[in-house]
């Protein structure tokens, strides 16, 4: 039962990160820079800490038992991750919400996948079968077809490209822009495990210290993400403070509500999908920090692409682009069955 809790957090953390690119379809002329201040400093900073501040008696001694160097360690992991979403939103805009999460999520597959149980992670974690063990090479048969769904996104952002730059949908759009956007995704991909990482290699250590405060799962769980991905949510939060440093616009800030309001939903719906994926991975045992991480982003590429199609991406696309995104989808969903299945063997 625990097992079938986990997939269902995890497939939901997934389709939570992968439609937070909706308020960008609903707000007019968007401030980037006010927008992911507000949205990262929600999700990283204010909701989770103020979890932590109000539910352990003494956060401070969370440090001391766990101790910087594991701390830095998933921090680090963190700030790779915090890279990522920064080019993650900058690719939204040059290429569009589908294909920027398709081609994202193939790379931080690879690496997010395959590494626990390589170099195995803290606590639970760290009981993973091998690679080469037989759920293993059952997880990287679901991988293998989890990319070849992600292809077949790949394929059809670039066919629904081709046919809006014919239709003159998208005018100013040079091929340049659009091949940049791609080249910037595919590193923000290898980075974007990160934030999954964080949660594996550190873990262990922050739910023991804070259990010992008498924390309860949810509470526990929370505190992993507040100190573990504090770095990478500074990265984005540092990012954003250049940018309006730069362009000297602070008081654009407290200017527009909806950029406000609509940011600090998504920072909501952001950490609580992260909290979700992290106790997802743990109800599904020692191999669910690759399992869930698998699950998570392939539900995360069908969350692009339901932002995709509301936003109006496909609007005057059909053919061969959508017949390419059907099969996608269907190729997905069976690889999400074979993962599924491997947590049994």
């Amino acid at each position: 039962m625990e097992a079938v809790t986990g997939l269902l957090l995890v497939a939901l953390a997934g389709l939570g990160t992968g439609t937070v690119a909706w308020p960008m379809k609903k707000i007019k002329d968007v401030h980037f820079e006010q927008y992911l201040f507000v949205f990262m400093f929600t999700a990283i900073i204010v909701y989770p800490w103020l979890v932590v501040l109000i539910a352990l008696p003494d956060p401070g001694a969370v440090v001391k038992q766990v101790g910087l160097q594991q701390l830095a360690l998933s921090n680090t992991l963190s700030v790779c991750w915090g890279i990522a979403n920064v080019l993650y939103l900058v690719c939204v805009v040059k290429i569009g919400a589908a294909l920027t999460g398709a081609v994202l999520s193939a790379a931080g597959l690879c690496v997010g996948v395959t590494i626990p149980m390589i170099l195995k992670g803290s606590g639970l974690f760290n009981h993973a079968a091998d690679i080469f063990s037989l759920a293993g090479i059952v997880i990287i048969v679901g991988l293998m077809a989890v990319i070849i769904g992600i292809v077949f996104v790949s394929k059809a952002g670039f066919g629904r490209e081709k046919v809006l730059k014919q239709n003159n949908d998208r005018p100013g759009s040079g091929s340049g822009n659009f091949l940049q956007g791609l080249l910037l995704v595919i590193l923000a991909g290898f980075l974007s495990s990160g934030l999954s990482l964080a949660f594996v290699y550190g873990q262990g250590p922050v739910i023991e210290a804070a259990k010992a405060q008498g924390a309860s799962d949810l509470t526990a769980n929370i505190t992993v993400w507040a100190f573990c991905a504090l770095g990478g949510g500074l990265i984005n939060v540092g990012y954003a403070v250049y940018l309006m440093a730069k362009h000297r616009s602070w008081k654009k800030l407290f200017e527009r509500k909806d950029e406000l309001l609509y940011g600090s939903i998504i920072g909501l719906q952001f950490i609580t999908a992260v909290i979700l994926l992290g106790r997802g991975m743990l109800l599904l045992g020692a191999l669910g920090a690759s399992i869930g991480f698998a699950i998570q982003q392939s539900l995360q590429v069908i969350g692009n692409q339901l932002v995709g199609f509301w936003g109006g991406e496909w609007k005057g696309v059909y053919g061969q682009p959508r017949k390419n995104m059907y099969i996608a989808i269907v190729v997905i969903l069976l690889a999400v069955v074979i993962l599924a299945y491997s947590n049994t063997l």
